[in-house]
């Protein structure tokens, strides 16, 4: 039958290429050093955080003088020298995905030179002891090493840079969570809303290998360590579970639509203010934060995970939450987190996100004496973060990679689409709305 694919030529075509072989060890050669790039910055936010939780053990009233003064610092020099690097990372690399986007436009956006600069910037804000994350901003930094891979394809390679930064933008989201389903889904349904063969190719090879490379590192576990959600009927969640979607729906929506005002600007005095003076207005929310970090004893700062972490543990364990403060963590981190991204230091929402749900889970857990503490917190982090991104496929996919089993499946899935949908109701999307504000403003 004609059509039908010719075995021999093709494999003849396939290994008397060798310029075509090149071209594909340099992406995997650039996949190597975007998995590189995530550990490092992993390693580096991490002891930058660890070094501000010691000076506040130290000294609890060092953050008051300490975080607003290198807040301040961060956004100085982010102003200065790389103002590419303001914010999460991701509705960067959508802008620079955007076909109204001049290719000369795009390094204002996704560099190796801003992937550098995005993790000393996200790594001072930890520093600070600010209320943010690090995946959302490994978005961006893989991405930037991905698309310098393209000085040394051929000129005639079929590898368009829009496909090395897809690939690059997943496999952040991969090796930062350790969770490749969720950058797979991740690069679908915020990235490239379409995916041709060739590059779904490309993505994963770019996922395997960083996600390789941050195993190799870390071991196989997830940043915020693996829950075993006991088996629990959907009955028996249905209510509870109800409560903590549309509590997350909420408050993810509120959380969404205050970031949006903060990113955009009201007509208002506070707004005014930063534009005329965004380095002091930098340190006063640095300071509001440090008084937070004060009355939380430092857990309502930072990504969040090992409180997380812990209520996971206690959760699992069928402990009471001995750190969790019912209903405090959770709006002092939420205050935090929108303070932290207010200041214009750059970091990402995921982890914060993650952090709040999680306390709502185990608020909603309080309030009903509910015995399924740990899959409820599960829930929370499912659904504030589908609520904050929009995103309900990739935080259900994420989320389920980091529990063990996949009992819970159908109760993430609805658990995410109620709280996306409320959110919706009260806010625009996050990511893609920041993106088109940012093409409004280079144009």
């Amino acid at each position: 039958m004609k059509g039908e694919p010719d075995f021999l030529h093709n494999l003849r075509s396939e290994m008397g290429d060798v310029r075509q072989w090149l071209d594909r060890v340099v992406v995997i050669a650039y996949a190597v050093l975007a998995g590189l790039a995530i550990v490092c910055f992993t390693l580096l936010a991490d002891a930058a955080f660890g070094y501000y939780q010691s000076l506040r053990s130290a000294a609890w009233w060092a953050p008051l003088l300490w975080t607003p003064l290198l807040t301040a610092g961060v956004v100085w020099a982010i102003r200065r020298w790389a103002p590419g690097t303001a914010g999460s990372g991701v509705p960067q690399l959508l802008t620079a995905l955007a076909p109204e986007t001049p290719v000369q436009a795009r390094s204002r956006f996704i560099s190796l030179k801003l992937s550098i600069a995005k993790i000393l910037a996200v790594s001072g804000g930890l520093l600070a002891g600010l209320s943010i994350g690090r995946q959302g901003p490994s978005v961006q930094v893989a991405a930037g090493v991905m698309l310098h891979a393209r000085r040394w394809l051929s000129p005639r390679s079929d590898i368009s840079d829009r496909e090395l930064m897809v690939a690059g933008g997943a496999a952040g989201i991969a090796a930062a969570f350790n969770t490749p389903l969720g950058g797979i889904v991740f690069a679908i349904e915020e990235l490239s809303r379409r995916l041709q063969e060739r590059s779904s190719g490309l993505m994963l090879a770019a996922i395997v290998v960083a996600g390789l490379v941050a195993v190799s590192a870390f071991g196989n576990l997830s940043y915020f360590g693996r829950v075993r959600a006991e088996s629990v009927s959907w009955w028996n969640l249905l209510a509870p579970g109800a409560l903590v979607a549309v509590g997350c729906g909420l408050l993810g929506g509120l959380l969404s639509r205050l970031m949006l005002a903060s990113f955009t600007g009201l007509p208002d005095r506070f707004c005014a203010y930063r534009r005329k003076r965004p380095v002091t207005f930098a340190a006063l929310c640095g300071f509001a934060v440090a008084v937070i970090a004060v009355v939380s004893d430092g857990a309502a700062v930072g990504v969040g995970h090992q409180h997380t972490h812990n209520l996971l543990d206690q959760a699992t364990a069928g402990a009471a939450a001995q750190a969790h403060q019912p209903l405090v963590f959770t709006g002092l981190k939420f205050i935090a987190s929108w303070l932290s991204a207010w200041t214009g230091v750059p970091g990402g929402i995921f982890g914060p996100s993650l952090s709040i749900g999680a306390g709502v889970g185990a608020d909603v857990a309080w309030l009903l004496d509910s015995p399924h503490g740990a899959a409820l917190i599960a829930l929370g982090m499912c659904g504030f973060l589908a609520a904050v991104t929009q995103t309900p496929i990739t935080a259900m996919i994420i989320v389920m990679e980091m529990t063990d089993g996949h009992s819970m499946v159908l109760s993430l899935m609805a658990c995410a689409l109620l709280a996306s949908l409320l959110s919706r109701m009260i806010s625009r999307p996050l990511y893609s709305t920041m993106s088109l504000l940012m093409m409004r403003n280079f144009k």
